[in-house]
């Protein structure tokens, strides 16, 4: 059964809603250009509500050594998923600053090319732990990711039979079954495609996207 992330929450109340209907990671963003960016205050708090229920993500794209430091105080968080430009490199560097604390590395993806990088991130213990397909955002957006678009998940034909792997982009309620039938994906993750307006969670929708993960698992077994 594919796990589910609900990333960019905001709130207290959609926080609860993820957890009482059984995600299995919740995400916290660290980027001021995205509408689901929060503070360190918030995220605190979000993240002590969450702990023991459900794993902590906290999202950073190119993140520097303070945001990196004042993350793992604050928030304490499970794993840090990577979502910018970085270098394998760097994911080795972030490994370093933060003992213990999990390393997902987010891939964009438009063409079958684009999955083989996955191999030069790809090195539990040592660079990243898991690597995210993501859309590829088209030329000039502001947002890496979350931006609801989709790719051909055809791409990842036989990718799971190597490693497991994280999907997004442009999942919702009403395509994440096929999404999961098809890729065979470990963790499907959603941000735009549960909200009733950028940043704003909509419960109906999180439960929603929530029980039709969980159908595929039943279906299957």
């Amino acid at each position: 059964m594919a796990k589910v992330k609900i990333c960019g929450i905001t709130s207290p109340e959609a926080l609860d809603t993820a957890l009482r209907c059984g995600a299995d990671y919740i995400g916290l963003v660290f980027f001021p250009k995205s509408p689901r960016h929060i503070d360190f205050k918030l995220a605190g708090e979000l993240a002590r509500q969450a702990r023991g229920r459900s794993r902590i993500v906290t999202l950073v794209v190119d993140p520097d050594r303070a945001l990196l430091s004042t993350i793992q105080r604050d928030v304490r968080p499970d794993i840090i998923q990577l979502h910018g430009g970085e270098p394998p490199e760097f994911v080795s560097e972030v490994r370093a600053l933060v003992p213990g604390v999990e390393i997902w590395k987010a891939l964009p993806i438009a063409a079958p090319s684009d999955v083989g990088v996955a191999d030069t991130y790809l090195s539990p213990g040592e660079r990243a732990d898991l690597v995210l397909f993501d859309a590829k955002p088209p030329p000039g957006a502001a947002l890496p990711g979350g931006n609801g678009l989709s790719f051909d998940w055809r791409i990842l034909a036989g990718v799971a039979e190597r490693f497991p792997f994280a999907l997004a982009g442009g999942l919702n309620p009403g395509n994440v079954a096929a999404a999961i039938e098809l890729t065979h994906a470990a963790i499907v993750d959603v941000s735009s495609g549960v909200e009733a307006s950028p940043g704003k969670k909509d419960p109906a929708l999180i439960a929603s996207f929530i029980a039709a993960t969980n159908r595929v698992g039943q279906t299957a077994s």
